[in-house]
């Protein structure tokens, strides 16, 4: 895309967060253009490899917005961003086709869906040349048998069947939706069996980002779980993972570096071993 591969395997890709919706639950969505622009711009210059631009709050209560509300506050903000970094890569956070196809044609490169795959949003992915994130949710978090179980096999059938209608595998990312439709003590188990998520196969991400559940176990506000973050990313750099989305880019750009170094064997541009 734009130019770039990223190549799974070799390192843990960094999505940065960009919030244009004043709900977020993080509390830093931002409504101007402008400054949802500049945010991503600065993720980008902080370690970010994708900026990942959503315009609807899914934290839990959310309301939903018509197609034509997320739009606005989406394509004003991606048209800045695309006017002043052209070669930035840009995942666009939804789950309605019919804005994805409106927000790549604004300068989308990555469907990013919180809920699965359906047959018209990957005949979307299909119809633009986009990869896809499919994110396993849930209305309610009750699970007949083993939360880990009902999750995996919910991605792989979602991962075959983009595969099967023609989206090449190494373009279909499969995420197991830490915090939707699951209980905190549901994603302590998925994050203690991370190998099985990476055994799938296909590419993975993984999102915990300043989550309820981090907030659980550390009693910290949504704006002090950096370092609740960092356990999980470099958890998830170790176990496999391919891309972690996160807010704090800075922080754990420098997790995942460190991580990956010592699971993965990389190295920075110039490393001379110093013996």
């Amino acid at each position: 895309m734009r130019g770039r591969t990223l190549p799974w395997g070799a390192r843990t890709y960094i999505m940065g967060i960009v919030n244009i919706s004043p709900d977020s639950f993080s509390g830093d969505g931002v409504a101007d253009a402008g400054a949802a622009a500049a945010r991503a711009i600065a993720q980008r210059a902080a370690g970010a490899d994708i900026v990942d631009l959503g315009a609807e709050s899914t934290r839990p209560g959310h309301r939903p917005i018509s197609s034509q509300t997320e739009l606005e506050r989406l394509t004003p903000a991606l048209e800045h961003l695309r006017a002043r970094d052209p070669a930035a890569l840009v995942s666009i956070d939804t789950y309605k086709p019919e804005v994805y196809l409106r927000a790549h044609a604004a300068g989308g490169d990555i469907l990013n869906s919180i809920w699965g795959a359906s047959p018209a949003l990957i005949e979307a992915a299909l119809q633009t040349g986009s990869p896809i994130v499919a994110m396993h949710n849930s209305p309610v978090p009750v699970y007949e048998g083993d939360v880990v179980d009902e999750v995996l096999r919910f991605l792989l059938d979602v991962a075959t069947r983009a595969v099967a209608a023609g989206i090449p595998a190494a373009h279909v990312i499969v995420d197991p939706g830490i915090g939707f439709g699951k209980t905190a003590e549901h994603n302590l188990r998925i994050l203690a069996r991370l190998d099985r998520l990476v055994a799938l196969g296909f590419p993975t991400l993984l999102g915990t980002s300043r989550k309820s559940t981090l907030g659980k176990l550390t009693d910290r506000p949504v704006g002090e779980r950096e370092f609740g973050t960092a356990a999980t990313v470099a958890l998830a750099a170790s176990a496999g993972i391919d891309i972690v989305r996160v807010h704090d880019v800075r922080e754990q750009s420098d997790v995942v570096r460190v991580s990956d170094a010592i699971a993965r064997g990389w190295r920075p541009p110039g490393w001379r071993s110093a013996g």
